[in-house]
Order: C-alpha cells, then structure tokens, then sequence
C-alpha cells in the first residue's frame, strides 16, 4: 500500500535509520519501508501520531517521544510497568481507544494524526467493514500507515509478509523519529540483558520448566484462552526464558487459529509445571493471588493442578511489550521461573536514554 505524505516537524530528511532514498524535488523527503507497506515518503519526524498498541507505545516512549494520541485500546498498555523507573512515567490522559465496539473510520479523521504506526492488515481482517477502499481514504487525506503486527505470529493473513521482531520493529521507528541513537542504546542494554540471562535461564531441555501461557478472565476464571509460545513479540520474555511449551506438546490449538477454549479437565491432562496467566497485568502480584490463585486453590479440579500445588501460578505478560516493558517482564519472568532476585537491567540507564542521554 503506498502512503500519502504527512505534516511533520522538520524540513529535512532523516540522514539514518531507515532512510532508503530521497527525492529530487524540493521539500526533500525521507523514505521509509516497513512490510506490508511501499514505500512511505515523510517530511521530518512526525509531531503527532497514532499506533496499534502497546508495543508501538512503548518503543515511541524509549525514544522519549510524545505519546501517541490513540491506541487500539488504551487500557492494554500497562503503564504500571514503569513505576520502578525514575522519570519514564507517559501520560494517558488525551489519548483514546480507536476501539469501541469496534474501530470508526472517522476517529482516524478526528485525531488527524502525522503517521499512523500499525499493520492496515489488522484493520481489514478483523474489524468487520474496513475495506481497502477505507484504508486508502486514510492515507489519502489523513497520513499514511507505518506498521506490522509484531505480538504474534497466528494471523494466517499476515503468512505473506515478512514479520518483525521487536528490535527490528523498534529500528525501523526510530529511524521514521530520527532517534536511531536511542534505539543504539537500547539495542546494547537489551545485548546486555541476553547475556546476563545466560546464567539463568536453563539450556538443557530436561531442566526448562514446561509452561502454559493462557488467557484466564476474571477472578474465578474456570475456562481459559490457549496461547501457544510462538516467535511473536508477546512470548519474548519466555522464549529468553527458555521455558517449554507444554500445550505445544498436546493436540491443544492456539486462540488465534481456533479461537476455542480448554476447562480444568483439560488442564488438568496436559498438567503444565507453572501456569502463566493472561488478563491480570493490571493486578499487583499480591492481589493476583488473593483474588486468581485463591480460588484456583479452592477448586475442586484447578487445586489438583502441579502448578497449583506447587506454587507456580503467575500473572503471564501482556499481548503486547516493548523495549521497556519487556526489560521489566524479562526480569518478571526470571524471578517467578527460576528465584532470580537481583536486577536484571539498570534503571538509570533506561532513564537516561529515553532522556537522550546516550
């Protein structure tokens, strides 16, 4: 899809990042590429922007760049990840769902929006209505789109495609917001915190913990989503990690394929080692198990589970992490896996980059 041209802050081109080429007439126009999209000619970085989702959010915060003025739906961005850093804390305020019982073309006209960071792929295969004649509209006379959708790999749409992971995702916005020094800074953290992880995670198979990442609603969840750990951004910490995908070793289909659902009974067949809960990022450790795990050791069925008996019940990660949130998810994940009680990253370090102290 070919984008229009939007309104931005700067008269000059980007001289890194993802810059493919300029043209010969004057204003000079920075080129970018980002599958499934052609090329998109931008005039500067963009001082207003829309993206999908969190991860989007996320990378536009580590490159210490305005919020985005709409999201997917605002309240999957779990901001909470941040307190722990001093400094980094992004504001929701002006910022609304693009979803509301389903996404309106016209809230794309009312943000009026620079660069529209998301995969028109989502649009047009999973809201009822959008056609490619809506999504040209959009290009046309509000700005082009500029995204992949990165946090998972079960869409059979986005089969044609190159996917992205979240770093190559996270260069390519930081070359359209001329950043590419922060994103450098962070690409050396996140080497670092690899790693690091090599001293913790477990390489041999017979040690990796066998895990179930499941999406399980509500405080007394007795039906639950499968998510099976793929090479979208969304399992990254796990795939660091090292865990196994006990449903993955089961006829169990994944959500996104099947959109189905498995019981107790059948939990309690595949019995995972640690149960990774879905829908809960918005609890602290403390509430999740006096509200989730109280009752799944209270259940006739969900008490006979490993996981249960054991302990090993935990919040399972958002859809959607970036950078930042997935330093803090990693170290998560670390400690709930595997007892890692230290700091897996810097915190002054974060701060500074997002500050453009490189």
């Amino acid at each position: 899809m070919a984008g229009g041209l939007a309104g931005c802050s700067s008269d000059s081109p980007s001289d890194g990042g993802n810059n493919t080429g300029t043209t010969t007439s004057e204003p000079e126009y920075a080129v970018y590429t980002t599958s499934p999209m052609d090329e998109v000619p931008i005039d500067g970085a963009p001082e207003t922007w829309v993206a999908n989702n969190g991860s989007y959010a996320d990378m536009g915060l580590a490159l210490g760049v305005d919020e985005p003025t709409a999201l997917w739906m605002t309240s999957r961005w779990h901001t909470n990840y941040y307190d722990g850093i001093d400094g980094v804390s992004p504001d929701k305020s002006d910022m609304i769902s693009l979803y509301q019982s389903g996404v309106e073309q016209e809230r794309f006209h009312e943000r009026d929006a620079d660069i529209h960071v998301m995969d028109p792929n989502f649009l047009l295969n999973r809201f009822n209505g959008w056609t490619k004649e809506k999504v040209a509209d959009i290009e046309e006379n509000v700005a082009p789109f500029y995204g992949n959708s990165i946090f998972s790999r079960g869409y059979p749409w986005h089969a044609d495609y190159d996917y992205l992971t979240l770093y190559e995702a996270f260069e390519k916005l930081a070359g359209l917001f001329e950043r590419t020094e922060r994103y450098d800074a962070f690409a050396s953290l996140h080497e670092d915190v690899q790693s690091e992880l090599d001293g913790v995670a477990p390489t041999a198979e017979s040690d990796q913990p066998r895990v179930a990442v499941l999406w399980a609603t509500g405080d007394e969840p007795t039906s639950f989503l499968p998510y099976l750990v793929n090479e979208g951004t969304s399992f990254k910490q796990w795939r660091d990690l090292n865990v196994r995908d006990a449903l993955a070793e089961t006829d169990v289909k994944d959500f996104h394929a099947s959109r189905g659902s498995i019981d107790f009974e059948t939990l309690l067949d595949v019995d995972p080692d640690v149960l990774l809960l879905r829908g809960h990022e918005s609890k602290s450790a403390s509430k999740f198990e006096s509200t989730v795990v109280q009752f799944m050791e209270d259940h006739e069925i969900g008490s006979e589970l490993t996981a249960v008996e054991n302990g090993d019940v935990y919040r399972g990660g958002p859809l959607y992490q970036g950078p930042i949130s997935n330093l803090v998810l990693t170290e998560r994940g670390a400690s709930q896996l595997y007892g890692y009680d230290g700091q897996l990253f810097d915190r002054e370090r974060v701060t500074d980059i997002v500050n453009g102290d490189v």
